[in-house]
């Protein structure tokens, strides 16, 4: 079992890592991290010594003060570099730099110095190193004007605030899972050494697109979803993968239920539970009174619940919060909620007759898929 830590571990990309890590308790064993073991030489170096893999992804974006950017990144990788020299340790440490090295800023240019120190440590101690160059990462989570313009334009249109560009420049995307993914896969894969000690690999990007086409094409999400309860064409990854990042920025206490529209005659009701603009599937099922179904979570496939027939309550959770949901449904009033990817979730069946609910997930089911993880909401 590997035993890995990850510095920055509350942050963006290291939540996403953290809870995939936890996917897999018989390969991996996760040592907790904590932003504050940097002030508590002790506790860091604890955290350091239990590690047979260190991925160093704390790190200061964006700041008021260009200076306090360069310094903190900086100060960060000299610290733990030195305690681990101290300690006479040699994990494989794993640095998270980006594309920006290249450019004249604080943060492009301290994520270059801090490859630089890794390397330098790599080559004095005969440490395993590798520095990962990575593109614009996108994906569930992200802290809007923080991470991405993808977290900042999500969160902006979810909440039908003001959207701008600076530059329409081009942006190369990688959505988070695939960056993980891409990690989990160094982790078991030996790496070509440069100059036999030390290595640094470019992640590759997965998507390309302008900053206006992003904003438009999120705004077309926004308008169908937000008007319609329609979802959109997702048989392209990229589209799928925003989709799904774009439902995380919803205000779901004030959004969900969602209350659909119905259609009286002498004949009876119609309703119109989604309109597709792409493919997915659609699944109907009866709940007996008292019975719980789900309990479980997807990390790719973003799936609805809409109550048709009887009384049901349904319970959401972030993956790692404690912070529960709880919405109450009614046929006599069809409505749905939205599962986004990483919250577990449940409904029950809380009246004195079947339930009926129809399903629908945004990728065709496959019964060997490793999508689906079981936890008690």
């Amino acid at each position: 079992m590997l035993k890995v830590g990850i510095t920055g571990q509350a942050g963006f990309v290291g939540t996403h890592l953290y809870n995939t890590l936890g996917l897999f308790p018989a390969k991996y064993s996760r040592i907790p991290f904590e932003d504050s073991y940097f002030q508590n030489r002790e506790k860091l170096s604890a955290f350091l010594s239990s590690c047979d893999v260190i991925i160093h992804l704390a790190a200061v974006n964006r700041h008021g003060d260009p200076k306090y950017i360069y310094d903190t990144n900086i100060s960060l990788v000299r610290q733990i570099i030195e305690v681990s020299e101290s300690l006479n340790i040699l994990p494989h440490f794993l640095f998270s730099s980006s594309t920006q090295e290249d450019r004249d800023n604080p943060y492009g240019r301290s994520k270059k110095k801090g490859r630089e120190l890794f390397e330098k440590w790599s080559l004095n101690t005969g440490g395993r190193f590798t520095g990962l160059i990575i593109p614009n990462v996108f994906g569930p989570f992200g802290h809007p004007y923080y991470n991405s313009v993808v977290a900042t334009f999500c969160h902006q249109l979810s909440h039908y605030e003001e959207s701008g560009i600076d530059v329409d420049g081009e942006l190369r995307l990688i959505h988070v899972s695939e960056l993980v993914n891409f990690i989990l896969d160094l982790l078991s894969t030996d790496i070509p050494d440069i100059e036999g000690l030390s290595s640094h690999v470019e992640v590759p990007h997965t998507a390309v697109i302008k900053v206006s086409e992003l904003l438009e094409k999120i705004k077309r999400f926004r308008d169908q979803y937000f008007e319609k309860g329609m979802i959109p064409d997702l048989d392209n990854e990229f589209d799928r993968n925003l989709f799904n990042t774009f439902l995380t920025y919803i205000d779901h206490k004030s959004f969900f239920p969602f209350h659909l529209k119905q259609n009286e005659d002498e004949r009876g009701t119609f309703v119109e539970i989604l309109k597709l603009g792409s493919g997915g599937q659609v699944s109907f099922s009866t709940t007996k009174p008292g019975i719980t179904r789900g309990n479980h979570f997807h990390t790719r496939k973003a799936e609805r619940f809409a109550v048709i027939k009887g009384r049901a309550k349904i319970e959401i959770r972030k993956l790692g919060s404690s912070d529960k949901l709880v919405f109450e449904l009614d046929g006599a009033s069809p409505s749905f909620v939205d599962m986004p990817v990483w919250y577990t979730h449940n409904i029950t069946n809380i009246g004195n007759e079947d339930v009926y609910t129809i399903f629908w997930i945004n990728e065709h089911f496959n019964p060997l898929d490793p999508d689906t993880f079981f936890e008690v909401v």
